[in-house]
């Protein structure tokens, strides 16, 4: 294995967490190894620390992506609306096809246990978090606690570990989809 390749496939971040992203989704956090990584690529372990410093900022990096990635698709959801409960309804439906379309990923957001991975990557998920939690509230037609905006964040959640892994596309349930978010925005009304 040679730790550098021709120009036209030098190793990069973005090759390297592309990488990444496959073995963490098929082999989880603690079953993947720099050295994986690397074998995946046909490159030395050396040319990974060279973008990386160990595992866990590897696997931040990709995280952050991952979130930015979300934090996108609710802004998105509240420009495209003119109504309040019209925001409300894509950010819900945004949510729950941008787990249901990027599978691996929003597994590795919100479904990985590690404990040395959820203390660095605790951040992301809480910036997420307050995102969505300031929408609803803004956008709710009564003043909503806290513990509601919490249980409708986890109803969301719900619905997409449900169907994670035994769908392959959002359009497969699109229409219970929008029945489950349109339960929940019930409970956004005066």
């Amino acid at each position: 294995m040679s730790a550098r390749k021709a120009v036209n496939t030098e190793l990069t971040r973005d090759i390297i967490l592309d990488a990444a992203k496959d073995l963490f989704a098929a082999k989880g956090y603690q079953h993947v190894s720099m050295r994986q990584i690397a074998k995946e690529l046909s490159y030395s372990h050396g040319s990974i620390y060279y973008h990386f410093k160990n595992k866990a900022e590897l696997f931040y990096a990709l995280v952050e992506v991952y979130f930015v990635m979300l934090d996108e698709k609710i802004e998105a959801a509240v420009a495209g609306q003119k109504s309040n409960i019209g925001k409300l309804r894509h950010i819900c439906l945004g949510f729950i096809e941008f787990g249901l379309t990027h599978q691996s990923h929003y597994e590795i957001m919100f479904l990985i246990k590690d404990e040395e991975v959820r203390q660095f990557i605790n951040e992301s998920p809480m910036k997420t978090y307050q995102n969505f939690a300031h929408h609803v509230a803004k956008y709710s037609e009564r003043q909503m606690a806290v513990s509601e905006i919490w249980s409708i964040f986890l109803a969301l959640h719900g619905f997409v570990t449900h169907y994670l892994r035994h769908i392959t596309t959002f359009s497969d349930v699109k229409n219970l989809a929008e029945t489950h978010v349109d339960l929940l925005l019930s409970f956004t009304k005066k």
